[in-house]
């Protein structure tokens, strides 16, 4: 996958913030579609993820500081693509002032999350019928 490309992108015109959403947590991991399906999307930042201009990824960062629904679809795993999502998004944080960023990491991604910087701090526990762990991030003057 060449010509990469994240961008900002408004929820309300931007179909493929859902689709992607749709294709991973609803119909991949069997997410009721009321728990995937939320008011913070309304004021959530959006992030979308093209490979080829073809969209392949998507995360949202609230106001507070939590970053969630991130996804990428299967052809676009293992590629590193996930690692250049999240650095976006938190290259977007810090440009906002944001010192600290949270989420809620599924177990298997834990250190995938981990080699960016978050560290638990929870116990694990399940949301949606998957194990999660909560997991923050700090920065610091060298980051």
């Amino acid at each position: 996958m060449n010509n990469l490309d994240i961008r900002l992108a408004d929820w309300d015109s931007t179909p493929a913030l859902r689709d992607i959403r749709q294709i991973v947590f609803i119909d991949e991991q069997q997410v009721p579609p009321e728990l995937e399906w939320d008011a913070d999307d309304a004021h959530a930042t959006h992030f979308l993820l093209t490979a080829d201009e073809q969209p392949v990824g998507t995360a949202r960062l609230l106001d507070d500081g939590r970053i969630g629904r991130v996804a990428l679809l299967p052809q676009a795993r293992g590629k590193g693509l996930g690692r250049q999502l999240m650095l976006a998004v938190m290259q977007h944080a810090r440009q906002q002032g944001m010192t600290q960023l949270r989420l809620s990491a599924q177990t298997h991604a834990l250190d995938f999350y981990g080699q960016l910087g978050f560290v638990p701090c929870s116990e694990v526990y399940l949301d949606a019928g998957i194990p999660h762990q909560s997991m923050t991030w700090e920065a610091t003057a060298a980051q």
